[in-house]
């Protein structure tokens, strides 16, 4: 293995772009290789990106040996074939959420990582940075008390393009699989913490949304019961703003993240607020010099020979896939994919 570890990416979208520029940043790995669905695309992100060899296709990038670690980028329904095969390939592997479309394709998945014996990890970034693991810590040392509610949100609003990714049935596009993710693995970690776990699964869910015309969620809100009596309020969608922020109140307080998703993402200073009855309110200040995604490759290198990241664990990820499928039964979303024989229907 040379001093850094050779990555290669599957894809050259937005998301690709984006973790690219964190890994100039990293001080365990470097760009080697890029696989693209054209040589001209392949061509034109490595040239932009810094990635030396271009392939035109994700085999191609699979078949290089230098290549250590794939980043895999691509859209919802690609996440699980590809991970299979670079598991095949003996490749370590950081694969964009979800993972799987639901948690019987994640068992493929890690059937697979198991047989090669390669790393796997979802990439949740947030879950790598420092300021997610000192919420952790204030909800372990009762910072607030008990903890009774959690409140989390991710939505935007795209323009309307039926053929787009986040709203596109084929490439199973909504707000639950792109964003409602994000809050669904925040309200397992803080209830798990709570409950002096790493994580937990909701024990009853409820929810309500609404289906477009495509038949993806546009947007839509669950109400999740943990152990402990702790209740969470979810919310997501592509096709309206809401406010992207995270409250957990206490018995003896609220804490406030203004930024839960993507705390100081590029590098500098992330701030929340820490209200506890009958005191003056504290803002906690989190210094991280790196960017985000530099923090998750770092993380990638440091577990490699364990095969799987504390930060986001295989568990977590099946408990979060397994949530998923609840909310999504709640309001009656199964993708066509999932109708039909070659991929396993949600349940």
């Amino acid at each position: 293995m040379s001093s850094k570890i050779n990555w290669g990416i599957l894809g050259t979208g937005k998301i690709a772009k984006t973790f690219a520029t964190g890994l100039k940043g990293s001080s365990t790995g470097e760009l080697l290789a890029v696989g693209s669905r054209t040589q001209d695309s392949a061509n034109a992100f490595g040239a932009e990106n810094g990635a030396s060899r271009c392939y035109a296709s994700y085999a191609a990038l699979l078949a290089d040996r230098d290549v250590e670690c794939v980043y895999i980028s691509l859209p919802h329904t690609y996440h699980v074939e590809w991970s299979i095969k670079a598991a095949a390939a003996g490749k370590h592997i950081l694969c964009e959420k979800p993972m799987a479309l639901n948690h019987v394709e994640a068992i493929a998945v890690f059937d697979a990582i198991k047989k090669h014996d390669v790393f796997f990890m979802e990439a949740f970034m947030y879950r790598c940075h420092p300021q997610t693991r000192k919420i952790a810590e204030l909800v372990r040392t009762k910072a607030i008390g008990d903890i009774r509610v959690i409140d989390a949100a991710f939505s935007f609003t795209v323009p309307y393009d039926p053929r787009s990714r986040l709203l596109a049935n084929d490439l199973a596009g909504g707000g639950i699989l792109d964003v409602g993710c994000y809050p669904i693995t925040m309200a397992n970690k803080i209830a798990g913490v709570a409950n002096g776990m790493e994580f937990v699964e909701p024990i009853d869910l409820k929810a309500l949304g609404h289906l477009g015309k495509t038949g993806v969620d546009e947007y839509t809100c669950a109400v999740a019961k943990y152990p402990g009596d702790i209740v969470a309020r979810l919310s997501t969608g592509v096709q309206v703003d809401q406010e992207n922020a995270l409250r957990i109140y206490g018995t003896e307080g609220r804490i406030v993240v203004p930024t839960p998703w993507k705390p100081s993402e590029i590098c500098g200073s992330s701030h929340f607020v820490v209200h506890r009855l009958g005191e003056q309110s504290q803002t906690i200040t989190i210094e991280n010099p790196k960017h985000l995604y530099a923090l998750e490759a770092d993380a990638v290198a440091a577990n490699i020979s364990r095969r799987e990241c504390p930060f986001m664990s295989w568990g977590d990820s099946m408990a979060n896939l397994r949530t998923m499928d609840r909310w999504r039964n709640e309001i009656g979303l199964v993708y066509d994919i999932e109708k039909s024989n070659s991929t396993p229907k949600v349940r």
